[in-house]
């Protein structure tokens, strides 16, 4: 067990009156035991409680060899994992649920009558998971010194006959060289007017001069994620391309400017959406500013106008603005930050000037 995170957790469920919960899913199981469990279909639950030990309930399909540090109950297939979790449950208790535990292993909890009441007890983890120790800070500028050798990687591809897909493809195949574990999420690699799609799904396109390249990716790294975007030409941009480039950049910039702890999440994208309204694109920055990142590469807490939660020391989030004219050119410039003592810290060195390949 992470016995640090741990302890803080049971500190913050007293602090809410919770007196056990139950944690299911991979990521969060991760972050508290230090191991990854891919269960598919089958239940798997750390009990913590405030009274009494911690126990974990896993199907022996599943091998510990290593001491977790926790006491560990195994079922069959043909054995009801509920119905071993629910005797150790204080049914006279509140209990905390996970908020994305699968609805028919709940059902069957409450049908036991395990827990005088149910709650959602994800946000007491995802708030704790929210402030990176000194462990998981290393492991996520691991990930991003990776992404950002793999970007100019990806760049000296970029004019060969390679269809979006494959280039995706490529990006695999330097994420293993690089000694990642795959893909933090699907990568983006948008040409021309594709990239006026803020989500784009790589497909068969292929480049002409002339052309932006948005190019959204991300890797594994000890199961901690990295996340980076951008936006090169192949040949010369037209003036609106690079017009738009411009503000984006800038806008980018001046959201990593107002990093600092005790500002709020709403003031940075507020200093992003402002830049680029004042502009005259404001209805084309479609999305929010950014968004956590840590175990996954969407974790609790956003950058967004109406999140006035603070920072604070140990955040980590996207800034990513972009502007996106259908028909035409897309862009977008995303860095991770991290939120220190002072200020912050971005964890991509990959240039944002223009870039003419």
């Amino acid at each position: 067990m992470k016995v640090d995170r741990v302890k803080k957790i049971l500190r913050d469920m007293e602090a809410e009156g919770l007196e056990q919960m139950i944690v299911t899913s991979s990521a969060a199981i991760f972050y508290l035991t230090g191991k990854w469990f891919e269960v598919g279909e089958r239940m798997i639950a750390l009990y913590l409680s405030t009274k009494n030990e911690p126990k974990l309930v896993v199907n022996e399909l599943f091998p510990i060899v290593e001491d977790l540090g926790v006491e560990i109950l195994w079922y069959k297939d043909t054995e009801d994992p509920i119905l071993i979790l629910s005797k150790f449950i204080d049914k006279e208790k509140s209990l905390g649920i996970d908020k994305n535990w699968q609805a028919h292993f709940l059902i069957r909890l409450m049908e036991l009558g395990a827990g005088k009441a149910f709650v959602n007890g994800s946000p007491i983890i995802d708030k704790a998971r929210a402030i990176k120790d000194s462990e998981e800070i290393e492991l996520m500028k691991k990930a991003s010194e990776i992404n950002d050798r793999a970007m100019k990687e990806i760049w000296r591809s970029i004019g060969e006959v390679k269809t979006e897909k494959e280039m995706g493809a490529l990006l695999g195949e330097l994420y293993d060289k690089e000694g990642a574990e795959g893909y933090s999420f699907a990568p983006i690699i948008a040409y021309g007017a594709n990239g006026a799609d803020p989500h784009h799904e790589p497909d068969k396109s292929l480049l002409k001069k002339g052309e932006g390249v948005v190019i959204d990716i991300g890797c594994l790294y000890n199961h901690y994620c990295s996340d980076m975007t951008r936006t090169v030409f192949y040949g010369e941009p037209s003036s609106k391309a690079i017009e738009v480039y411009n503000i984006v950049k800038e806008a980018n910039l001046k959201g990593e400017e107002a990093v600092k702890p005790g500002r709020r999440f709403c003031d940075v994208d507020n200093a992003a959406r402002k830049h680029i309204e004042k502009a005259g694109y404001g209805k084309y920055f479609t999305h929010r500013t950014g968004h956590s990142i840590g175990i996954e590469v969407h974790d609790y807490g956003n950058v967004s106008a109406v999140n006035e939660d603070k920072l604070e020391s140990g955040m980590i989030f996207s800034v990513e603005p972009g502007i996106y004219l259908s028909g035409d050119v897309g862009v977008r410039i995303e860095d991770l930050v991290l939120v220190t003592e002072s200020g912050v810290e971005v964890l991509n060195k990959v240039t944002k000037e223009i870039v003419v390949l």
